[in-house]
């Protein structure tokens, strides 16, 4: 027999209110996977828990709370896979709070973070999984970055790909339309511009290149790689 771990550990601070808020998250969820407590049970609490809840997670026709489940990857199984230590206050208002768990629900936790964390935003954290057995493949990680908009993953193994794409292929990252002109240098495609800054340029895929209708213009534009990422 052996075991499969997703493991993560980290900390952020958040304000009070937000901390308060998350206390009655926590409860509200538990309170759903208890079996024990009927529906009449949900609507009484449900009924007293704050405008700042229900506004963020409002009501449905048949339960109260059925607001919570689209923080999890599975609504059948609204859990928690990790566990929170919510601080105290300190002399400014933050509290720290801390989330840890061996089978850390990863998107769970991204969803609870971005809908009652907004001042910690932009965050992220890092995750690891590994196996009590030294087998191949078992062992990686990764990292969520959340904004307040967004919520993107990433993996090790994705990582490790894309690099070795990169040492494959020059054009692993994509390719941009781009024209020299004595004036000001280099200039660089986008659909709603024309040629303009690096900044704003369109980023094709090889197949999107071959297949592109280069526009006339005054000079001869050319395709160039786009350059790997800054290596930290």
């Amino acid at each position: 027999m052996s075991n499969s771990y997703t493991k993560a550990a980290f900390g952020l601070a958040v304000t009070a209110a937000e901390a308060d808020l998350l206390r009655r998250v926590i409860a509200a969820i538990e309170m759903i996977g208890d079996a024990d407590i009927g529906i009449s049970g949900l609507e009484a609490h449900y009924a007293t828990i704050g405008a700042d809840f229900a506004a963020l997670f409002p009501r449905k026709e048949l339960s109260p709370f059925d607001g919570l489940l689209d923080l999890f990857p599975d609504e059948n199984y609204p859990i928690l896979d990790f566990d929170i230590d919510i601080g105290e206050p300190d002399a400014e208002g933050q509290v720290i709070i801390f989330l840890s768990g061996e089978q850390f629900g990863i998107e769970t936790a991204a969803n609870l973070i971005q809908r009652c964390a907004r001042s910690a935003l932009p965050f992220g954290f890092e995750w690891a999984s590994d196996h009590d057995r030294l087998r191949a493949g078992e062992f990686g990680g990764g990292y969520v970055a959340i904004t307040e908009t967004d919520i993107e993953y990433g993996s090790t193994g994705r990582m490790l790909d894309r690099a070795l794409d990169r040492a494959r292929d020059e054009g692993a990252d994509g390719f941009v339309l781009a024209i020299r002109r004595a004036e000001h240098g280099l200039s660089f495609w986008n659909d709603e511009d024309g040629f303009d800054r690096l900044a704003l340029t369109r980023v094709f895929s090889a197949a999107e290149a071959a297949t592109f209708s280069v526009p006339a213009t005054d000079g001869e534009p050319e395709w160039l790689a786009m350059p790997a990422p800054l290596r930290l």
